[in-house]
């Protein structure tokens, strides 16, 4: 993270450079004869940045929080979480990214209930929009248990840093998958890992 943040110095600069940029870059070159401009180089940096977060910032258990559901009930993650999987989306109705991924995961939660995996949606609006959350929710038709984060306390603690977040925890409630922002098909790289964590599971039962 400290490299990220000291690329500002030229050496730093270059390393995250020949990194990124194509065999040919040479450390000899200089940082400023580049054929990149400073908004290219912001963007090179970003990504790395979020590369960073993304590997790194899942590390650890889920905490068994509790939070408000869409009918002002105080609830568990414990009493919610999944018997082999537990997906936490952390949304918001302002984000669009969020409202086009939504469907996917309505459709996954459908398909992979019964075996085991719960999906939970988190809702970041805050209280001057909480609202209208319910409706919205019901819009989307949203199957799932979705609850409020008003102080953006599970937020913070979970370094939930952009919308969405997904993030999977096993059966122990260890942090197993974290992944920021929605492109179209990121939802068949949550398939995927969905299939791959299960079947991991599967072979800790048979032993």
């Amino acid at each position: 993270m400290l490299f990220v943040f000291g690329c500002v110095h030229e050496c730093q600069a270059i390393c995250i450079l020949k990194f990124c940029a194509p065999k040919t870059f040479s450390t000899r070159t200089s940082f400023f004869q580049m054929n990149l401009n400073e908004g290219a180089m912001r963007n090179i940096i970003f990504a790395i940045f979020l590369f960073i977060v993304a590997t790194t910032a899942f590390a650890g258990k889920m905490p068994n929080f509790r939070l408000q559901n869409l009918d002002n009930k105080t609830v568990s993650y414990s009493q919610l979480k999944g018997k082999k999987l537990t997906v936490i989306d952390f949304w918001a109705t302002w984000c669009k990214p969020c409202v086009r991924s939504i469907p996917k995961l309505v459709k996954l939660h459908e398909q992979y209930e019964k075996q085991g995996v719960q999906f939970i949606g988190v809702n970041v609006d805050g209280t001057r929009n909480q609202p209208k959350v319910k409706p919205f929710a019901r819009s989307l038709k949203i199957a799932y248990p979705v609850l409020f984060d008003l102080n953006n306390d599970l937020m913070n603690k979970l370094k939930v840093t952009a919308m969405p977040t997904l993030i999977i925890a096993n059966a122990e409630d260890e942090i197993v998958f974290f992944h920021q922002g929605y492109r179209p098909g990121d939802e068949k790289t949550l398939e995927e890992e969905i299939k791959k964590l299960l079947a991991a599971a599967e072979r800790a039962d048979e032993k």
